[in-house]
């Protein structure tokens, strides 16, 4: 039985088969599926699993050798050293490597991201070249391209840190905020007007209404207790909500903390101070209206600005109280314990 069934097997797979016939009219219900040409990739860098980057990355390249090839032909690179540094610094603020990774909806690396802002970094450096020597054409181009890898918030990200200019109102008022700790102070500051005794007095119909109100005798000073007559006032008096500066404040320190920026600007007596403050304790609410006092001189005697920088009274105090720790009466204070 095992023989013939051998035999057989040979049989069969030494027999050559034929191509069987197939009537055509059996065909007409059978969908031949033909296979599409595969397309051409849009991008050389499609197989490479990150077209989008490698396409801004040769785009990039490519700008900056045609800009470097212009810059070439009108002879404006290669700088000497001495040129390049009077070159005014760009400004630019570069998408962070989260937003370039949306914008190419690829996953991207530090190196990669560091790479592209190399490239960045080169071609603004040919915008600023361009734009000092004179060639709008070309740094326009050039900027419309960083301009597609810059922030929206590009404005509002450089104006961080920079103080904004003192308004003053149609009296001549400034106005200025302070803070320390955890108190802010809203300061108002506005020049003394000296009335000068010879002056021919006018009639009450003639005489123009003045828009703030005139000094009173029984104005209180600003370090001391006792009311002076206007000629003998010696420094600028200072309401702080609508209380004398000797009230609000009773510690000699925190006084003297309020006025010490009339003092070193020299300008004790040239102006009249008031100020809201909120928050915090006496410590914080004068180091608040210092700073408000500060920046409100600096605004209206500009010459005065170095001084009060130099004493560092133009910026605001960053100390803070250190919190409590567990286990601790306050920041480092610790329990005492009473053997028995």
């Amino acid at each position: 039985m095992n023989v013939a069934k051998r035999m057989v097997n040979a049989a069969v797979r030494s027999r050559s088969y034929a191509t069987m016939y197939v009537p055509p009219a059996s065909l007409e219900n059978v969908v031949v599926r033909r296979q599409t040409p595969k397309r051409t990739p849009e991008s050389p860098n499609f197989y490479t699993g990150r077209a989008a980057y490698f396409d801004q990355v040769n785009a990039l390249e490519l700008a900056l050798q045609h800009t470097r090839s212009a810059l070439q032909t009108l002879q404006l690179l290669p700088l000497p050293s001495f040129v390049r540094e009077s070159i005014p610094p760009g400004h630019h603020v570069w998408l962070t490597k989260l937003g370039l990774t949306e914008m190419l909806n690829a996953p991207l690396t530090t190196s990669r991201y560091r790479r592209l802002l190399g490239l960045l970094n080169q071609l603004d450096n040919y915008r600023r070249i361009a734009e000092v020597a004179g060639v709008e054409g070309l740094a326009s181009r050039v900027a419309d391209v960083l301009e597609i890898f810059e922030r929206e918030n590009k404005e509002a990200f450089l104006a961080r840190g920079k103080r904004k200019p003192v308004e003053f109102d149609e009296y001549g008022r400034s106005y200025t905020v302070g803070r320390r700790k955890e108190s802010a102070a809203r300061v108002w500051a506005i020049a003394v007007q000296k009335q000068t005794p010879d002056a021919p007095s006018a009639s009450t119909e003639d005489q123009p209404l003045d828009p703030l109100p005139q000094l009173t005798p029984t104005i209180t000073s600003a370090m001391g207790d006792s009311p002076l007559p206007p000629t003998e006032i010696t420094s600028t008096n200072v309401l702080i909500n609508n209380i004398p500066l000797s009230q609000f404040f009773p510690l000699p320190a925190d006084r003297e903390r309020v006025v010490r920026p009339l003092k070193i600007a020299g300008l004790v007596g040239a102006y009249n101070i008031f100020a809201l403050v909120r928050g915090g304790g006496t410590t914080g609410q004068s180091g608040a209206i210092s700073l408000g006092i500060a920046k409100a001189l600096a605004a209206h005697v500009p010459d005065v600005e170095p001084l009060l920088r130099r004493a560092k009274l133009l910026r605001r105090d960053p100390r803070m109280a250190e919190r409590k720790k567990t286990g601790r009466a306050k920041a480092r204070k610790a329990y005492t314990w009473v053997k028995r």
